[in-house]
């Protein structure tokens, strides 16, 4: 079976998705955004078979989770969504299937969060699947991650744990000869929770104008709760006490900490979460919690930034975890 040129390619799979009228249905080298309200905000992820994904996992999942990560990002940052370019580097072994399934993906992430294509690049690459995303959105106020003050409350959204967990569960699909003991000692409903967090991330962009609003500072939960946190209280030359227990899990994060407490390192360390962390004012937090509530998303205080510098957990016992590195690390 002939495969399309590029032209054919662009023409008939992204072309398609790129409706804004900015894009010009990608018939051209650029594209103009459209004029709004607040600051713009960019941000770059990439993703890459292997790396960041199964090569074998569902290609819609893979296409919702290149931009997904992207939008994260943006909410983390107070920005709601407002385009993305896509770079496509295609394998020699990509098929036309393939590329259907993930475009059907693209396009369903384009309707849901309001973010439309405006154009890229796709080429064949000798390696594997390599998907590159720049993602555009507008705040009223751009959060950095330097802002924290002594006296802050630290916060995240959602659940910690359920992205390095389901990445676990989902390596035990593909080789379950090699699956951990405690998987197999989960639940089907637990199984596929994990599993779900790990392919089909979150971003909760819903709370984006709440995070510009009352943040001091913010970044999303890509690689560990425990490193990013360091990382954020480092470029703010603060420091921050947490408590272990204050730290929002799932059910089925729980059962699996049940089955072998040792995970409970991977659940604070392993990413794959998308999460908001963010610090604001005592005062703040209320409405915060009000944005979170009403958009059916958990919202908890899991410590405090302190003046002197460092990150310090503790658990239910008082005893400092130690917990390495405390991220995924990229090199």
């Amino acid at each position: 079976m002939t495969r399309p040129t590029e032209d054919e390619l662009i023409a008939r799979y992204l072309a398609p998705l790129a409706v804004a009228a900015g894009a010009d249905g990608l018939s051209d080298d650029a594209a103009a955004l459209p004029e709004g309200a607040g600051e713009l905000v960019v941000t770059k992820d990439m993703a890459i078979a292997g790396v960041h994904f199964f090569p074998d996992d569902p290609p819609a999942m893979i296409a919702a989770k290149a931009l997904r990560t992207n939008l994260s990002d943006l909410a983390a940052k107070g920005a709601a969504p407002a385009g993305f370019l896509l770079g496509l580097g295609l394998p020699q072994d990509w098929t036309e299937d393939f590329l259907a399934a993930f475009c059907e993906g693209l396009a369903a992430d384009i309707a849901a969060y309001a973010c439309p294509l405006y154009g890229g690049d796709t080429v064949k690459v000798p390696g594997p699947l390599t998907i590159s995303i720049t993602a555009f959105g507008r705040a009223r106020r751009w959060v950095r991650r330097r802002g924290a003050q002594a006296g802050d409350v630290v916060c995240v959204t959602g659940t910690i744990g359920d992205g390095a967990l389901g990445l676990a569960v989902r390596a035990a699909e593909r080789d379950p000869a090699g699956a951990a003991r405690w998987i197999g000692g989960l639940t089907a409903i637990d199984r596929e929770h994990l599993r779900a967090r790990y392919l089909l991330p979150q971003p909760r962009t819903a709370l984006a104008e709440a995070v510009a609003a009352h943040a001091s500072a913010a970044m999303d939960v890509s690689d560990g709760l425990a490193g990013d946190l360091a990382k954020l209280l480092k470029v703010s030359g603060v420091g921050a006490h947490v408590e272990a227990d204050s730290v929002p899990l799932s059910d089925a994060a729980r059962s699996a900490l049940a089955l072998d407490p040792a995970l409970l390192r991977a659940a604070f360390t392993g990413g794959d979460d998308y999460e908001i962390l963010l610090t604001c004012r005592p005062d703040a937090f209320a409405p915060l919690e009000a944005a979170a509530d009403a958009a059916g998303v958990f919202f908890t205080r899991i410590g405090e930034v302190a003046a002197d510098p460092g990150l310090v957990i503790r658990d239910g016992q008082g005893n400092t975890l130690d917990l390495g590195p405390g991220r995924f690390e990229h090199f």
